[in-house]
């Protein structure tokens, strides 16, 4: 009689197991199109999806300016977390400009960037996995100019496409009126590109009015640093030479997150309010929602910045990512 309660207990077990196994959530693919290096916020944005269990990272790719140098950081980074396996992609280089931000990863050369470009790795990943990778991109566009320059309806196999892009009711510095957004104005052929192209819909764009207003505090900055872990020393480190960017260099001005954001939209949809409508970018790099059009995206326009931080926070201190 024990022997037959063992075996039910042990089938008891086994069957409770398959069924956790079984009902775990999927992970959501998501490709992370940046420019790592310049605004800190990449780096917040890179961490914040690294240290989120939700995500399968397909791959980091790079965009405007000094590709090259923005791909040796994040080579860095996954280097250091044990993450090798993601592979980081290096889109075409439009400059030459330097960033304080590349000297914490100058000369590093134990990892290689993928042997493929930003348009193949992109176009081939979405080809594989279609309707599954959400395709993240938090900088200038020219990636995606390219993209759709090889084939005007790949952006359509994505699952859905996050874009901290725009400026609609609100501008830099708290400011009631639009401003040029850089991710727009930076290049506005790429933009008018990416903005006109059918997306089929599938496309959330999180602009100004809400990342704007999303800062890391120096509470928080002084416990990002106290965790002493690698990924928040990366933060830290790069913050340090961030500071060294004209901007940057007056000890008041606090870094606002605004691409971390955009990873936000995805992990907690319910802090932000989002609205439909048909986005337009003209000449100078504004963008404007054209009311008298149907709506061809999603626009998030209100956060709860408070529990945004205090969730960002969170995955960030209480990661576990060192390398063993």
């Amino acid at each position: 009689m024990k022997f037959l309660m063992k075996i039910a207990l042990v089938w008891s077990v086994l069957l409770t197991s398959t069924s956790l196994f079984a009902q775990s959530p999927q992970k959501e693919k998501i490709i992370f199109d940046c420019d790592l290096g310049d605004d800190i916020d990449d780096m917040y944005a890179l961490a914040l999806m690294l240290a989120s269990p939700e995500f399968e990272v397909m791959g980091i790719v790079m965009d405007f300016a000094n590709t090259p140098e923005r791909g040796k950081m994040a080579l860095k980074l996954l280097y250091e977390l044990g993450l090798d396996d993601i592979p980081v992609v290096i889109g075409r280089k439009t400059s030459d400009v330097y960033s304080p931000q590349y000297i914490w990863a100058e000369g590093f050369d134990q990892l290689k960037p993928s042997p493929m470009d930003a348009v193949e790795f992109i176009s081939s990943t979405l080809e594989k996995y279609p309707n599954e990778v959400n395709l993240v991109t938090v900088g200038p566009v020219p990636n995606m100019k390219d993209l759709l320059d090889k084939d005007p309806t790949i952006l359509q196999k994505a699952k859905h496409i996050y874009a901290m892009f725009g400026s609609f009711n609100m501008g830099y510095n708290s400011s009631t009126t639009p401003s040029p957004e850089w991710n727009v104005v930076a290049d506005v052929e790429a933009s008018k590109a990416f903005v006109e192209a059918d997306k089929g819909g599938k496309i959330t764009y999180v602009p100004l009015d809400v990342t704007a207003f999303v800062t890391v505090s120096e509470e928080n900055r002084n416990l990002l640093q106290m965790r002493n872990s690698t990924l928040t020393d990366a933060i830290c480190a790069n913050y340090v030479l961030w500071r060294y960017m004209h901007y940057a260099k007056d000890l008041n001005y606090v870094p606002i997150v605004y691409d971390a954001v955009a990873i936000g939209v995805i992990l907690w949809p319910e802090l932000f309010h989002i609205e439909e409508g048909y986005v337009e970018v003209d000449d100078k790099g504004y963008t404007s929602i054209n009311k008298e059009k149907k709506p061809n995206a999603k626009i998030a326009l209100h956060i709860n910045e408070d529990e945004f931080m205090q969730r960002m926070m969170k995955r960030l201190l209480l990661q576990n990512l060192d390398k063993n």
